[in-house]
C-alpha cells in the first residue's frame, strides 16, 4: 500500500530534521526516511563545540534533542533506504528497500556525504580517537600536539593550514611528488614553518593504543618504510555524496553532487536537496540546519502554489 504525505524527507540528519520541523509546523504531513538512527554523522561525534547555544554538546545528545524538536508538530519517522524516486509531475513516488512506497507532492533529499577512506589497518579502529576527516570539527582537540594530514588537494592543504593554528607541527603525507592544491594555497603552506611534507608516500597503517600514536608510511618510489609519530590523523582523500539512488532523475552533477538554487530547489520541480549532499563549500551542522529551514518553508510555498 502506498502511503501518502505532503512531504517525504530522505535522510534524518540535521538538515532533514530541520526541514521536517519547518514543514510540519506549517501543517504539512511529513515523514522522514532514514536507513539508520536519526542524527546522521552527529552520532559519530563525541563533542560538538561549534553549534550555537552550546559550549560543548555530545553528538548523540544533540541528535536526540533535534529529533524531539523535529517531530513535535507531527512529523513521522520511518526506517528504510531509498532505492528510487519516480517523478510523476505533481506527485513523486519514493520506494525503499523495505518494500514501502510513499507518495508526496514534495521530496527533500538530505542523504549527506561520506568521506573516502584510506582502507588501511587501524583507520576504522581509531575513528574518533585520533582519526578525523574534519579539521574544523576536531582540530581543537589536538592543541599543542603533532598531527598528520593525508592528501594533497585543496581540502588537505587548507585544513592543514587551519591546523597550524592549533597543532605544534603538521606533517602532510602525499602519494605524489607535488601537491594538487591551487598554487596560492601551496605557497602559503610552503611558507608556513609549522608544515612539513613527506612526498611519494602512502600511509599503510594507523597505529595506537587506545588512541592514535602515529602512522606507518611507505615510500612508493624507494620502498622504504617509516613511522611518523602523531596524536591526530586528518584524512583528505576525497568526499563522495550518497546519491546513487537518484542518478535517473537528472539532478546530479558529474561528481554526483546535487546543485540547487538558493531556495534548495533542484532541476526537477518539487524535488529539493539540503545539507551535505548539496554542491557547496562548507559542510557543517550549522549550514545543514540553515538549508533545512529554507527547504521546509519552500515545501510549504511550493504546495500552496500547486493548490492555487
Amino acid at each position: 500500500m502506498t502511503k501518502q504525505y505532503d512531504v517525504v524527507i530522505i535522510g534524518a540528519g540535521p538538515a532533514g530534521m530541520t526541514a521536517a520541523l519547518y514543514a510540519s509546523r506549517a501543517n504539512l504531513s511529513v515523514v522522514m526516511l532514514d536507513r539508520g538512527i536519526y542524527g546522521g554523522q552527529m552520532n559519530n561525534t563525541a563533542d560538538i563545540e561549534n553549534f550555537p547555544g552550546f559550549k560543548s554538546v555530545l553528538g548523540p545528545d544533540l541528535s536526540k534533542d533535534m529529533y524531539e524538536s523535529s517531530t513535535q508538530f507531527g512529523a513521522e519517522y520511518a526506517y528504510g533506504s531509498v532505492e528510487s524516486i519516480r517523478d510523476d509531475g505533481a506527485t513523486k513516488l519514493v520506494k525503499t528497500d523495505m518494500g514501502d512506497e510513499f507518495e508526496a507532492k514534495v521530496v527533500i533529499i538530505g542523504t549527506g556525504s561520506e568521506y573516502k577512506k584510506l582502507g588501511v589497518p587501524g583507520e576504522e579502529d581509531f575513528s574518533g580517537r585520533g582519526v578525523s576527516y574534519c579539521a574544523v570539527c576536531d582540530g581543537a582537540f589536538f592543541k599543542g600536539t603533532d598531527v598528520v594530514v593525508v592528501g594533497g588537494g585543496d581540502s588537505a592543504i587548507e585544513e592543514g593550514l587551519y591546523l597550524t593554528q592549533l597543532a605544534s607541527k603538521v606533517t602532510v603525507i602525499h602519494r605524489r611528488d607535488q601537491l594538487r592544491a591551487q598554487k596560492i594555497i601551496q605557497d602559503r603552506a610552503f611558507a608556513n614553518p609549522k608544515m612539513e611534507f613527506v612526498w611519494n608516500s602512502n600511509v599503510t597503517e594507523v597505529v595506537g593504543e587506545g588512541k592514535v600514536t602515529g602512522v606507518k608510511v611507505n615510500n612508493n618510489q624507494t620502498g622504504e618504510d617509516s613511522f611518523i609519530e602523531a596524536a591526530g590523523i586528518f584524512i583528505y582523500v576525497g568526499v563522495k555524496p550518497m546519491t546513487a539512488a537518484f542518478a535517473d532523475l537528472g539532478i546530479l552533477d558529474e561528481q554526483g553532487w546535487i546543485p540547487t538554487d538558493d531556495h534548495m530547489h533542484t532541476k526537477v520541480p518539487g524535488i529539493l536537496a539540503v545539507g551535505d549532499v548539496r554542491k557547496k563549500d562548507l559542510r557543517q551542522i550549522t549550514t545543514a540546519v540553515g538549508d533545512g529551514g529554507v527547504a521546509g518553508q519552500q515545501a510549504y510555498e511550493y504546495i500552496q502554489a500547486l493548490n492555487d
